[in-house]
């Protein structure tokens, strides 16, 4: 990346976590001499009422729908074309559904300079590989996709509310290049949103994605009404597929990155709270699709675990393994194949 000039910020998502994420990154811009004080935000426009979603936020300062109640930086000016709001930028954060992030990097990408950098807030893979060996990570689609050298990924016990509301609590970013950790963490860190960096960059994303698995699981629990020491069992046991999953499929990763905020703290805070263990406690008790659940519990927002057990499950057919990881393919077949909730614990 060049020194010679400030590190001008695109914000390319806007949903709950997008918002709250933007109310950080406004308010740390103007502390540091590295970064441009005015901040992009790419907004998929909607209509609230018989205003425009980018007005709303342009001038009341706040996402009325996916983060009501947290005022937004003045500086973060929401965009809704998303090649405009990428022009002059170097870093761009993406925190956007995954299903969005090729469609959006083909509009932006003659905006992005092959040194700029990117990092990605998002948990969930976009699919296995062509050769059936191993998830392709949401990372690596934004590299190539827009021609760069790095993405790098944050990761960790997020919940977009508790964030948005300056709850003390803890993120993992994963990097290749120490230098570009180094900036990230000054971009992110704040008294209350305390920011580590690690090396072990696939390890840290794969945490991100593989711990929606388990918190369905742990939703699950909730909803047939099973106790404390029965969602420990599926947290713990879920932890140890996460780990032999990296050792198997990416050949290691350190064993102190689980112990990160993106590993265990993520795990541990999902599995209690967020989408996931709400959509999967509603389903182990009324019996509807996951996609019923979303329309009706989410305000337009997207579950995470189900889908990534989707490319989990097809991955460990693939490679033949599917016994040795129980509780990941017993959440895909209850998500998707109509085995009951019921036999979560009997199949574990």
């Amino acid at each position: 990346m060049a020194t010679a000039k400030k590190y001008s910020v695109c914000i390319v998502g806007s949903g709950n976590w997008g918002s709250a994420i933007a109310r950080i990154i406004g308010e740390n811009v103007k502390k540091s001499d590295l970064f441009e004080e005015r901040v992009a935000m790419w907004v998929f426009e909607e209509m609230i009422g018989d205003r425009k979603l980018t007005d709303v936020i342009n001038n009341d300062h706040e996402n009325v729908k996916y983060l009501p109640g947290f005022k937004i930086p003045e500086n973060v000016v929401a965009i809704p074309d998303a090649a405009k709001a990428a022009e002059g930028a170097n870093i761009f954060i993406f925190v956007l559904p995954h299903q969005f992030v090729e469609g959006v990097c083909k509009q932006i990408k003659g905006h992005v300079t092959k040194d700029a950098l990117a990092i990605s807030l998002i948990k969930v893979p976009m699919g296995v590989d062509s050769k059936g060996t191993g998830l392709v990570l949401t990372s690596s689609v934004i590299e190539e996709a827009l021609g760069i050298s790095e993405c790098c990924v944050l990761m960790g016990a997020n919940l977009a509310n508790e964030v948005a509301a300056e709850n003390f609590c803890e993120a993992t970013i994963g990097y290749k290049n120490a230098e570009h950790g180094k900036i990230l963490q000054t971009l992110f860190h704040t008294s209350y949103f305390r920011i580590a960096i690690c090396s072990d960059c696939q390890t840290v994303e794969l945490c991100g994605a593989l711990k929606n698995v388990v918190a369905v699981g742990a939703g699950i629990c909730d909803g047939l009404g099973y106790g404390g020491n029965t969602k420990a069992a599926v947290i713990r046991i879920g932890l140890k597929e996460m780990v032999s999953f990296a050792k198997e499929f990416f050949g290691g990763g350190h064993d102190a990155t689980f112990l990160e905020s993106c590993g265990v703290a993520d795990l541990v805070t999902t599995c209690y709270g967020g989408r996931n263990r709400k959509v999967a406690e509603a389903l182990a008790k009324t019996r509807k699709s996951i996609e019923q659940l979303e329309a009706e519990l989410l305000n337009g927002q997207k579950v995470q675990g189900p889908p990534t057990s989707i490319e989990v499950y097809k991955l460990l057919q693939t490679k033949g393994t599917v016994d040795q990881y129980p509780l990941f393919s017993t959440v895909y077949r209850i998500c998707y194949e109509g085995l009951p909730p019921e036999d979560l614990v009997k199949n574990i």
